[in-house]
């Protein structure tokens, strides 16, 4: 048997290669399996950013488990029993090939589906995503063991494993989503998990060879003290760059672009993070970020918390993702720094582990029911200052006076709220007076508490400022998204200031009431009488009177109010909480003013039209939307098979598109000529400056042309036919590439 010393002499190449592609592989299936599944499941849940959170959320608890069972069997089992349980598990997990969802499986409409996800996650994919879970400690584990040359320092194999999972992110919407149907995806996908099993296997085969004595090679190493503190700093600095990625995740959904392909951005900033800080070269890139970082931080809490409305959106975004990137390069930057020796590695990887599921679920459980806002963000950002270099020896030193500033600062922002009237006629001087101060916290930047808190303080005033001034009168978080009712200002046609209402997903806006009793019933912004939906209405004004209707999206409900007695309403939505909203009085009244015959069905509208009767609508109209985006399973060539199945053979589709980011036209545009329907389109702009008449992109669908001829030659706007598209495959439930109708 070989001494431990010439048990690394070993320098083959080949053997780097067979553990790094093992790594690489395990890694690309995992970050392929994600939005491959996120997408099966979309489509049951109205494409809510909520979705992806909580399947991140089962992601990382799932890489939990399988850190746990790494750590397990390596320290408690010898090498060649580690090869044999684990050979047992990943003959179980074929169980769950090929991959799919659970049959009939329909998520709740009465209550939260955050559990009813969990659990369909699990069973669909639960074995499998187990087993790549377990593999980047447990390989590497074995590869410390098996007597390389590099075997004391396995870790950079880490960089490598980041490397697959960041390649892998972002092949899917540009190579594989745009390329490869969803079925074929899954198929794939199952023949990739057989091939890591034969390389797991390679890796098993030469640890199961290795004549080096692991017992003998452990019990020379030299002990690391790892005390309660340590284990706690490993902790938090894998938590925070977590739960700030689904933070800001979620900020962007909400409040910069609810558009799915920006979602994968902060992750693969994330990914990109472990793959610099886990390579040689973070000894010379960590302390220059420590020091970029407080220079970055001034532009951005100037213009993305004080004064976010002087950027254009992706400047906005860019500032997000620029300070995003500089706290995680810190924090993991730090953790890879005090990475312990090899006899600790998969206690390290289970502590980082644990502390990702940690900021998983504090940002989907616990975060939504504590918070009516984003909060959660601003938060953790503060929390990645904090763990910055130093704040070790300054929390002992001198806490009692970096807390000084922060706290006065605090006490003023009360003193003037509460003793100042019209707070609102101050507000340029308020703002400049907290970018004065965001100049000043950089001089407190090898303070961590003092720079952090002071930070802090500064955001939170901002946010109550600017929650002063958007006068929000409501505001509520669901699984959905972020809904707020605000209080505005128009100047009537008395030219005099007017009060009324408005209803914000996100920062979009989804619907306007105004309040004196004589215009209260007038159908404001998207529905106005002036734009498509009024001329649509106004066209069939004749032929209408016992029309069978169908609205799937509520919004504030403005459309009821084009309802007729002898009419029957059928209303959609999936938000419990818009249709709380628009029934409360005290927000909107269209529907206890306007509502005759209506009935509401609550869930997804797929799921709901499918129970429907065949030929039941005379017009269906399609407003869905979640913040900005249409959920893009309503836009697929069965969906739309389905919308004319409910339809009467003279029914019409009306599809609302307007859209700051996707040409949705496109889509639908493929779908008429490719299906043989009749359809019009309208960019309505409005032509006189009317109050909340807002420009609208509308389009109408029928089987029959003559169904829309009387739409077509009335004078009321400018119908036109669909533009012809060739440069896009037709939209399936199999087959939907965003990329391709990005504006």
């Amino acid at each position: 048997m070989n001494n431990p010393s010439e048990a690394t002499n070993d320098r083959r190449l080949s053997l780097i290669i067979l553990f790094a592609g093992t790594l690489f592989t395990s890694a690309s299936l995992m970050f392929v399996l994600q939005p491959l599944f996120g997408k099966l499941l979309l489509p049951l849940l109205g494409g809510s950013p909520a979705v992806w959170n909580t399947c991140m959320v089962f992601y990382q608890t799932i890489l939990f488990l399988g850190y746990l069972y790494a750590h397990t069997i390596s320290t408690r089992f010898n090498q060649h029993r580690q090869i044999q349980i684990h050979a047992a598990v990943i003959l179980i997990s074929f169980l769950a090939l090929p991959l799919a969802l659970p049959e009939n499986t329909v998520p709740p409409t009465d209550n939260n589906p955050t559990f009813w996800l969990l659990w369909t996650l699990f069973l669909a994919i639960g074995l499998p995503f187990f087993v790549v879970s377990t593999t980047a400690p447990l390989v590497q584990k074995w590869f410390a063991n098996i007597g390389h040359h590099t075997s004391h320092d396995p870790y950079y194999l880490y960089a490598a494993s980041n490397t697959g999972s960041l390649i892998a992110l972002l092949s899917y919407p540009f190579l594989l989503e745009p390329g490869i149907g969803l079925a074929n995806q899954k198929n794939y996908w199952s023949i990739g998990y057989l091939f890591l099993s034969l390389l797991i296997a390679g890796c098993a085969f030469v640890l199961w060879k290795s004549r080096q004595n692991a017992d003998i090679a452990e019990d020379s190493e030299p002990q690391e003290n790892l005390g309660i503190y340590r284990k706690l700093h490993w902790l938090a600095l894998a938590l925070v760059p977590s739960s700030l990625l689904l933070g800001l995740t979620n900020f962007i959904s909400t409040d910069i672009a609810s558009v799915p392909l920006l979602w994968i951005i902060p992750l693969t900033l994330y990914l990109l993070s472990f793959v610099i800080v886990f390579s040689k070269w973070n000894d010379q890139i960590h302390p220059v970020m420590v020091k970029l970082q407080p220079i970055v931080l001034l532009p951005f809490i100037a213009y993305a918390f004080i004064n976010p409305a002087d950027l254009p959106y992706w400047a906005y975004l860019g500032l997000h993702l620029l300070a995003f990137f500089f706290a995680v390069m810190v924090c993991h930057g730090e953790l890879a720094k005090n990475r312990p020796h090899t006899r600790y590695l998969t206690t390290f990887y289970l502590i980082m582990s644990f502390a990702g599921m940690l900021g998983g679920m504090f940002n989907t459980f616990v975060a939504p029911f504590i918070f009516n806002g984003i909060y959660e963000y601003p938060i953790m950002i503060v929390a990645a200052l904090l763990l910055r270099p130093g704040a070790g020896i300054t929390f002992k030193k001198s806490l009692l006076l970096q807390i000084i500033p922060p706290a006065l600062l605090i006490i003023t922002g009360l003193i003037i709220y509460i003793n100042v009237d019209n707070l609102l006629l101050y507000f340029d001087a308020i703002v400049i007076s907290l970018i004065v101060l965001t100049v000043f916290t950089y001089f407190f930047r090898a303070l961590p508490v003092a720079f952090a808190l002071l930070t802090g303080a500064i955001i939170f005033l901002a946010l109550g400022v600017h929650g002063l001034s958007s006068h929000t009168i409501y505001q509520e978080r669901s699984f959905f998204g972020v809904l707020a009712v605000r209080e505005s200002y128009l100047i009537n046609e008395q030219n005099q200031y007017e009060k009324y209402h408005e209803l914000f997903h996100g920062t979009t806006k989804h619907g306007a009431q105004r309040l004196a009793e004589n215009l209260a019933n007038i159908p404001l912004t998207y529905y106005s009488r002036p734009g498509p939906m009024g001329q649509l209405f106004k066209t069939y004004d004749n032929s209408n009177n016992h029309w069978n209707i169908g609205i799937v999206g509520l919004g504030a409900g403005a459309l009821a109010c084009y309802a007729k007695p002898e009419q029957n309403w059928t209303l959609y939505e999936i938000d419990p909480l818009v249709i709380d909203i628009a029934k409360n009085t005290d927000y909107f009244s269209y529907l206890k003013r306007c509502s005759y015959n209506t009935t509401m069905s609550l869930g997804d509208a797929r799921l709901s039209l499918e129970k429907e009767p065949d030929q039941k609508f005379d017009l269906l109209v399609m407003d869905a939307f979640s913040s900005d985006s249409v959920p893009t399973h309503l836009l697929t060539r069965e969906a739309l098979a389905l919308y004319f199945k409910k339809l009467k053979p003279n029914g019409i589709l009306a599809f609302h598109i307007t859209n700051r980011h996707l040409s949705l036209k496109k889509v639908l545009s493929i779908h008429a000529e490719d299906l043989h329907f009749s359809a019009l389109i309208q960019e309505f702009t409005p032509q006189q400056d009317l109050p909340l008449v807002v420009a609208t992109d509308w389009v109408v669908m029928a089987k029959n042309p003559e169904t829309l001829v009387p739409l077509s030659q009335s004078r009321l706007g400018h119908w036109q036919k669909m533009p012809l598209y060739f440069d896009m495959k037709p939209w399936t439930d199999d087959f939907t590439n965003i990329v391709s109708i990005w504006k």
